[in-house]
């Protein structure tokens, strides 16, 4: 078995680990467990830092648990095993006249994966995380015993919000229920809108928010002074009152993964300052009107990386570093152009910066990262510049008391971790004793 199967997707930090695989006959631990060895799930692979990783342990790799249990076309209720990937509830759903209630930006994750990351999606306005619209699962603990997790209902509503957002440490999610959300068909109806700024963002998506299920925004992190955080903004909703045969079949629905892409990993990042200022100015460019509209296929929309191959080997043999925090309230717009001029300054981002704004609506998940406020997501290429950086927005965001995504960390001190998840000694008490992480042993370290 490759190794390298499990790595993150950044790739940082990297080292070999033990791996074994389930398959979709065998659901149970590895068994005997070592007393001294940990083990940890682990999906398809698509999370950014540690956070999948098990340095000392072992991984259990899950996605050769990819059986659909039960599927009511009526209803939208979806029971599946947890190495499903979204792109396969896809699909099978779509043209049955439903859609995932929240994805993240890539469709290569597993629904096990989804949950315990407590993901969100361009609706979070809207819809909350993936973990508002799960109605139950089963976890495998280490110990052998099986506990059914139900929605506001049973005995096990404590285990159910820790292993919503719980980083895979709370046992095995066997099996999940999903309601999925109604759609008359594969497409949507898109804005796409160009503007000047910070401010003229914000007003976008106050009046988006209000008309529009699907928000988000790509910012060029390199501008600055009267332009600090243009970009362009896209709206959609899904297209109402369409005949599905006019659109397509579930023959070419059929989803054969990734295009073209990358076919080896270059001796160095690809992503560095001259191209990042050449590709930023050609892409804010690339709409000469400011407002297009247009009806879109959901792929390209919800997933426009999903149809690069490989694309994380652009950033070289020392991979790179996601770096998404959340700052909220009136002080978080403020401390997020001052974030902005931090970035810009340095001379350091990526292609496809991502800025977002998050709703109300707050996850039962003891760890799960959204709070109302806006979110800054961007990739930055492994060099010894880009900690120091990523250490200055730690500050800011802790200065608004605001957090960064789990999923997406490959650095973030303990200190910093324990300041934006409060509820974890909470969450602590219901960790398997035979599950940990690389991402856990560190941002539980002593202070």
């Amino acid at each position: 078995m490759s190794s390298s199967r499990y790595r993150s997707w950044g790739g940082y930090p990297k080292f070999e680990q033990p791996a074994t695989a389930l398959s979709w006959r065998q659901q149970d631990l590895p068994d005997p467990l070592d007393e001294t060895e940990s083990v940890l799930p682990f999906g398809n692979g698509r999370s950014y830092g540690d956070v999948c990783l098990n340095r000392g342990g072992t991984v259990v790799g899950t996605r050769a648990l990819n059986r659909f249990i039960r599927f009511d076309r009526d209803t939208g209720i979806l029971r599946c095993v947890s190495g499903v990937l979204l792109a396969e509830i896809l699909e099978l759903a779509v043209y049955a006249g439903w859609f995932l209630p929240v994805s993240p930006g890539t469709r290569f994750i597993t629904i096990g994966g989804a949950l315990a990351n407590d993901v969100h999606g361009k609706n979070h306005h809207r819809a909350g995380t993936f973990g508002m619209h799960v109605r139950s699962f089963e976890l495998l603990r280490s110990d052998g015993t099986r506990h059914l997790c139900v929605a506001g209902a049973g005995d096990n509503q404590e285990l159910f919000a820790a292993t919503i957002g719980g980083l895979g440490l709370t046992g095995l999610i066997t099996w999940v229920e999903l309601q999925l959300r109604p759609v008359e068909g594969p497409m949507l109806k898109e804005e796409s809108i160009k503007f000047a700024n910070l401010d003229e963002f914000f007003r976008l998506s106050d009046y988006s928010d209000e008309h529009f299920e699907y928000t988000v925004a790509w910012v060029d992190c390199l501008a600055r002074g009267d332009s600090l955080g243009r970009g362009l903004f896209a709206r959609a909703n899904h297209e109402q009152g369409i005949d599905t045969s006019a659109v397509g079949s579930e023959q070419t629905l059929k989803d054969d993964g990734p295009g073209l892409g990358l076919p080896f990993t270059p001796p160095f990042s690809l992503v560095n300052k001259l191209s990042l200022k050449v590709f930023n100015a050609l892409w804010y460019g690339k709409q000469q009107q400011r407002r297009v509209e247009r009806k879109v296929h959901y792929r390209p929309f919800f997933y426009p990386l999903d149809s690069i191959a490989n694309w994380n080997r652009m950033y070289g043999p020392r991979g790179m570093l996601q770096y998404q925090c959340v700052l909220p309230g009136d002080e978080g717009r403020v401390m997020l152009s001052e974030m902005l001029k931090a970035i810009a300054v340095s001379g350091q981002g990526s292609f496809l910066a991502v800025l977002k704004m998050f709703g109300s609506a707050r996850s039962p998940g003891m760890l799960s990262f959204p709070r109302e406020g806006v979110t800054l997501a961007l990739d930055f290429p492994n060099q010894p510049d880009v900690f120091r950086l990523l250490n200055r927005l730690d500050e800011m965001t802790l200065e608004v008391m605001g957090a960064v995504y789990p999923a997406k960390d490959a650095r973030m001190s303990s200190e910093s971790f324990q300041s934006y998840f409060p509820a974890w000694q909470n969450f602590s008490a219901h960790v398997d004793p035979g599950f940990s992480s690389s991402f856990w042993r560190r941002v539980t370290a002593e202070l």
